[in-house]
């Protein structure tokens, strides 16, 4: 057994059950890339168990607290038993569902998602990648109807020393599934989509986007940072009448496209653009476009807080031209999945650009991750997905 000393009060933040220790906050110590190791305070208290990282800044990810656990195969079959148990109990469709959200459900660095008969596993820590053969057997001893496929392949694994990994850990055959989601069908690939495959965390927020559309008949709407077009159909299915769909990924809006087409909307309603969505946004302006309702939803701009300075300079960009494009009583639902940047910087970023585009507008709502995304109050840091539905005056 391998003991990890900390330096005198560094102990603070584990004794709050944040499960995060920094380099710096070890004083002696150390093992292989995610070996399990007991975390000892300096006064020799013994404070819980962790993976090694030796790679990492986040040197220590805390599997427990609780100084008499012992972790093995049965310690991970019960974590993973009671985050399935806990999506069960939220009576989410269990067929296209986020079944592990790392730290807050107590698996540091796993993310599992569900979508039809494939279980993905996301090994993005040394602690769950030296650990994966095991994690994905439980997963089929716990789903016997389901195959696991591999998607390690996010860039925060070079974080932790870890070489890009992808394929099938059980079973084989087709990557692309077929999933629901509030009445519209998406085809997925666990292989080439983004992420794990699709964006799950958006459901409730594609949902009250429908909604919002439905209720405020909003007929013209833009939908930047389309993807494979889930706000499209949100629009679409909420009546919008025009739907610009705007990425620069071509095979992503084909397959946007096919997703309007499989979903039975008239194809005259929406328009794909591959194009780089700041340079849309300009030139929209310029030709004196307007919108009922925007939605912005980039990719993640700032991983760290290292990169938040530049990333808020991108989202305060992107922002105030689209704010200049909204029509007095205009909708924008933007969005930040950094994890750089919490909820109050987002504001603050998002009220710069309202200012210097000369816009007055309400936060009408807040938005998350849905449920199955969960965070734990002793670690903000889960909550990843900030979103703002803004109303402009």
């Amino acid at each position: 057994m391998k003991v990890i000393r900390l330096h005198e009060g560094k102990e603070r933040a584990l004794l709050r059950r944040h499960p995060w220790v920094f380099a710096g906050a070890i004083a002696r110590g150390g093992a292989d890339s995610g070996e399990t190791v007991r975390v000892d305070a300096a006064d020799g208290r013994v404070l819980g168990w962790a993976a090694f990282s030796p790679n990492s800044q986040i040197r220590l990810r805390m599997w427990s607290f609780d100084a008499e656990q012992r972790i093995d195969r049965d310690f991970f079959r019960l974590r993973l038993q009671q985050a399935i148990a806990r999506r069960a109990r939220l009576g989410l469709d269990m067929r296209a569902v986020r079944l592990v959200h790392g730290e807050s459900d107590g698996l540091p660095g796993c993310i599992v998602d569900r979508y039809g008969d494939i279980v993905v596993l996301q090994a993005l820590a040394a602690g769950i990648e030296r650990n994966k053969a095991m994690l994905a057997a439980l997963l089929r001893e716990l789903l016997p109807e389901a195959r696991v496929f591999e998607r390690s392949d996010a860039g925060v694994r070079g974080l932790e020393g870890l070489q890009p990994a992808s394929g099938w850990l059980h079973g084989h055959g087709e990557t692309r599934v077929d999933i629901e989601e509030h009445g519209m069908r998406f085809h997925v690939d666990v292989q080439t989509g983004h992420k794990t495959g699709f964006y799950l965390d958006q459901r409730d927020n594609r949902a009250r986007f429908a909604a919002l559309v439905r209720e405020q008949r909003l007929d013209r709407v833009l939908n930047g940072y389309g993807y494979t077009g889930g706000f499209t159909l949100a629009a679409l299915a909420g009546g919008a009448r025009q739907v610009l769909t705007v990425d620069s990924s071509a095979p992503a809006l084909a397959q946007a496209q096919e997703h309007v087409r499989l979903n039975g909307f008239d194809a005259a309603r929406s328009t794909m653009l591959d194009a780089d969505v700041n340079a849309t946004l300009r030139s929209l302006r310029e030709q004196g476009r307007r919108f009922d309702a925007i939605v912005l939803d980039p990719p993640k701009l700032a991983p760290t807080a290292a990169s938040a300075a530049r990333a808020a300079r991108a989202y305060k960009d992107i922002n105030r031209l689209a704010l200049t494009l909204l029509e007095p009583g205009g909708w924008l639902f933007t969005f930040s999945c950094s994890g750089g940047i919490d909820a109050p910087l987002f504001q603050s970023i998002v009220a710069g650009a309202a200012l210097d585009a000369g816009v007055e507008a309400d936060i009408v709502a807040r938005a998350r991750a849905g449920a199955d995304h969960p965070v734990l109050l002793s670690f903000p840091e889960g909550e990843y997905l900030k979103g703002l539905l803004l109303q402009t005056r």
